[in-house]
């Protein structure tokens, strides 16, 4: 008797049957549970983000322009690294010897007569303002805009003082600005930046090391992606400051407007801050400008007008061709949130900030089909 196959069935061993199916239907009762679970979790980090952004938003700012910074050197650097083949850290070392040089040469050059301005500047703008405060105090409208300003704007209204939390949180925000004081930390933020820029690859390893291993891949694209979009967004508002500050210093030196040295410095730097950058900017060359005769005043806001109308119709294009587009109305709502949230700080750094989220979401997020367009 022939041995069978351990394929054939036997008489001794029942015909092999199929097991049985398991119930495919999910439990409603899992499923609803799922999603109270992730939407507490999801609710759990963002308050965790807000408070943290709330408590410490000051030394965020800060972490976040020391990165600004070095990604900006790492850049220049790499430049310089690509077309002369110098080693990274030769590169880098030539391009804080070039910046510190020509810091050192304007300030040993043009640094008396700026700081000259600048003062003259300071002492007629507070009495331009004390002269428009008095103005408005002889009339119902104005005495009405006055009682509702507050008082850091030259208004009458006392904000409420904070207790609570509420102080908490502004003593713990306020931490690196009593610490340190606005210059030590701009050195805090430079210092930070150059140490960021001699080994970039060290901190974000570091921060990859911090995600789970499936996501680090991803997470690794989107800081790439970050930082690539934070030396776009610098490179062409650089250029957009150094063009709006020439311009108007041209300009006010045609006027005849005294201070136009000052006055361009000054608008070149407030344009790091799109939109709200180009009022503010504006205003203390329109109020030196009104202390010269009406004529004055007019011809300079002329001025301003031709130039931002130059460099939103003309510049702004240009730039964004190779650089990157943001949404006008989502810049200014981002400026009041985080202004509102952060501060001066926040106001200053919102715009770089909202870029590099844009990019990420962009990355992270697939694209719309065409039937899936509004």
């Amino acid at each position: 008797m022939t041995a069978s196959s351990p394929l054939d069935p036997t008489p001794d061993a029942p015909a092999s049957r199929p097991a049985p199916k398991k119930d495919e239907t999910p439990d409603p009762r899992a499923q609803q549970l799922a999603r109270i679970y992730a939407l507490l979790r999801l609710t759990l980090v963002i308050t965790i983000v807000v408070m943290l952004i709330w408590v410490v938003g000051d030394v965020l700012m800060v972490i976040f322009a020391a990165t600004l910074v070095a990604v900006i050197l790492h850049n220049l650097a790499g430049l310089v690294e690509r077309h002369t083949r110098m080693p990274y850290w030769l590169s880098l070392t030539a391009v804080v010897v070039v910046i510190i040089s020509a810091l050192t040469g304007l300030i040993w050059s043009s640094g008396p007569e700026i700081s000259e301005q600048a003062v003259k500047l300071r002492t007629a703008l507070s009495e331009q303002a004390h002269n428009l405060r008095d103005s408005m105090g002889h009339s119902s409208t104005g005495r009405m805009i006055l009682d509702n300003l507050p008082t850091t704007l030259g208004g009458n209204e006392q904000s409420a003082s904070s207790s609570g939390f509420g102080s908490l949180a502004g003593s713990m925000t306020g931490f690196v600005s009593s610490a340190f004081g606005a210059a030590g930390t701009l050195a805090v933020i430079l210092i930070a930046g150059l140490y960021f820029a001699i080994s970039p690859e060290l901190y974000v390893n570091g921060m990859l090391r911090l995600i789970p291993h499936e996501y680090r891949r991803t997470s690794r694209e989107l800081l790439l992606t970050a930082g690539r979009t934070l030396w776009a967004w610098t490179a062409g508002q650089a250029l957009d400051m150094t063009v709006v500050g020439l311009l108007s210093f041209i300009g006010l030196w045609c006027i005849g407007v005294p201070l136009a040295l000052a006055l361009g410095v000054v608008a070149g730097m407030a344009n790091f801050i799109p939109y709200i950058g180009a009022f503010v900017g504006a205003v203390p060359a329109v109020l030196i400008g009104l202390s010269q005769g009406t004529r004055e005043g007019v011809m300079v806001l002329g001025l301003y007008a031709a130039i931002q109308f130059f460099e939103g119709n003309v510049m702004a294009p240009l730039i964004q061709r190779h650089a990157v587009k943001m949404p006008p109305g989502l810049t200014i709502l981002s400026q009041t949130i985080f202004g509102t949230i952060l501060g001066i700080p926040g106001l200053i750094l919102a715009s770089p900030l909202t870029a590099a989220l844009l990019a990420t979401a962009d990355r992270a997020t697939p694209k719309l089909k065409d039937d899936e367009r509004v």
